[in-house]
């Protein structure tokens, strides 16, 4: 039996050696790998050899022979393949471990291997007699199979060659995106992805199934998350958390202080900043307290034991996510609310794109972002904010790009008020969210995602009792929109940037 062995990741495989020497295996190997083995006093053939052909042009050809391909390639089963290895002196190969670099981490030219997934593909074609590995983590699975049984099974050797298409498949797709240089909408997109774990309990509903996936060969921040306790993460667990931890840390520009967000079915139900952490979460909790039950509660600070006091006395949470916990914190929270996730998460990675999947395909698009900041917005009244004015209008602003249209926010002192999502008119959501504020609004900002196509969105947003709106702009009917707001004394700032959200 003989096994070919060329790996960039070498975890592992002098084990792997050894354990096929103490089989009878004999060992062809080439450049680092070769060397490695031959270090730990093992026999080792050089593909040199094998072929009869030194390596040429700077190592790019090596193993391109047919003593090589010949040997894997071969159908054991077919007379006339048998006949063509006696008839060229080519011995086969029934074990092929190989994995190609990292081409993502430092892409050039040089870096395309093509000799590398060319044996790769050629074993993985041949699965029915030739095994072929491409993760160390695979090494003790196999040899343990060789040992038991002198061979490896058809399912095994089945398994391992989708494995093996799956790794050169994303080895491609890196090397396309390398191409695209970072465009965004790029001719074709290739995703290689692969699942993190086992399947989850099930997808949005529990006929549906699901799981988490992330690039092959990456990690994502999902991936450093610790879970202290509770249970574990279900699909919209995920899809929920994602969200009230991207809008806690989008909050950042508006200043270093204390925030907490809470958020329900993708949606912020109640968002504040203050100058310590107990009183953020307090007042996030107070904007909307019967939606904050079973929401997702998201801290920008270490989590401290007075922090903890207040949610253990508040809503039952369904996940807590936060940068770290103080000692005692995680017992408080579980002793209380057992089946809260309590989440460790590192900062959240900016996505350069996002795909939504529609009938047959998929839409593509440039990450949600906030390009336009105050430097750049414009007072388009009379009355102008004044400065608490502006920080809540900035606030009001930035929760709302994360509000599903049609949105409106209501924020009063660092704290929303009153949250309207998802609506088919804009006057609805501006209803939702008053009757939420319940009169907390007075004197706030009122934010609307996208422009006011009417004045009585304005005059529900005075209604309120909000003293500044902050909206996009470019209606045809600005000018009444405007006329609207100065007749009733508010401020009105215009962003010119629409915020969307579905």
């Amino acid at each position: 039996m003989r096994a070919l062995l060329s790996v960039y990741d070498k975890r592992g495989v002098v084990d792997l050696a050894c354990g096929l020497h103490e089989l009878g295996w004999e060992l062809v190997s080439s450049g680092g790998t070769a060397r490695a083995l031959a270090e730990a006093g093992l026999p080792v053939r050089t593909v040199a050899e094998v072929t009869g052909s030194p390596e040429m042009l700077g190592h790019r050809v090596v193993t391109l022979h047919p003593k090589i391909h010949g040997g894997i390639l071969a159908d054991r089963d077919d007379p006339e393949h048998v006949a063509d290895l006696e008839a060229n002196g080519i011995t086969p190969i029934d074990l092929v471990v190989v994995n190609l670099y990292p081409f993502a981490t430092d892409p050039s030219v040089e870096l395309i291997d093509i000799g590398g997934p060319a044996m790769v593909r050629a074993a993985a074609k041949n699965h029915a007699h030739v095994g072929v590995v491409v993760d160390p983590a695979d090494y003790s699975v196999v040899l343990a199979e060789l040992r038991r049984h002198g061979r490896l099974s058809d399912a095994t050797r089945r398994r391992l060659a989708r494995a093996a298409f799956a790794h050169t498949a994303a080895y491609d797709a890196a090397i396309v995106a390398w191409f695209d240089g970072g465009d965004l909408l790029p001719p074709t997109l290739h995703l290689a992805l692969e699942r993190t774990g086992g399947e989850l309990r099930y997808g949005e509903n529990p006929h549906q199934r699901g799981a988490r996936y992330r690039r092959m060969g990456e990690r994502s921040w999902w991936d450093d998350v610790v879970q202290h306790s509770g249970l574990a993460l279900s699909y919209l667990n995920l899809v929920d958390a994602d969200a009230a931890w991207r809008l806690v840390h989008d909050l950042a520009p508006l200043g270093d202080q204390p925030a907490v967000a809470i958020v329900k079915h993708a949606n912020p139900c109640g968002v504040a900043v203050a100058a310590d952490l107990p009183t953020a979460y307090q007042r996030a909790y107070e904007c909307d307290e019967r939606s904050a039950f079973g929401g997702i509660v998201a801290l920008n600070r270490t989590v401290d034991l007075a922090t903890a006091a207040r949610m253990v006395a508040a809503a039952q949470a369904d996940v807590v996510i936060a940068p770290g916990y103080e000692p005692g914190v995680v017992d408080a929270l579980r002793g209380k609310r057992k089946n809260t996730r309590v989440l460790e998460a590192p900062p959240p990675v900016p996505e350069p794109r996002q795909l939504r999947q529609i009938g047959g395909g998929f839409l593509v698009q440039d990450a949600h972002r906030f390009d336009a900041g105050r430097d750049q917005w414009r007072v388009v009244t009379k009355a102008v904010p004044t400065e608490e004015q502006w920080r809540d209008a900035e606030l009001a602003w930035r929760i709302c790009g994360h509000v599903t249209s049609n949105a409106i926010v209501l924020v009063r002192g660092g704290q929303a008020v009153g949250i309207g999502a998802g609506q088919q008119n804009r006057v609805d959501a501006g209803r939702i969210a008053a009757a939420k504020a319940a009169g907390r609004a007075g004197g706030g900002a009122c934010a609307s995602d996208a422009f006011y196509p009417f004045p009585d969105g304005v005059e529900a947003a005075a209604e309120a009792g909000v003293a500044v709106v902050i909206q996009p702009g470019g209606s045809v009917r600005d000018d009444e929109v405007i006329a609207a707001a100065d007749e009733r004394g508010l401020a009105m700032v215009f962003t010119g940037e629409r915020h969307f959200l579905h």
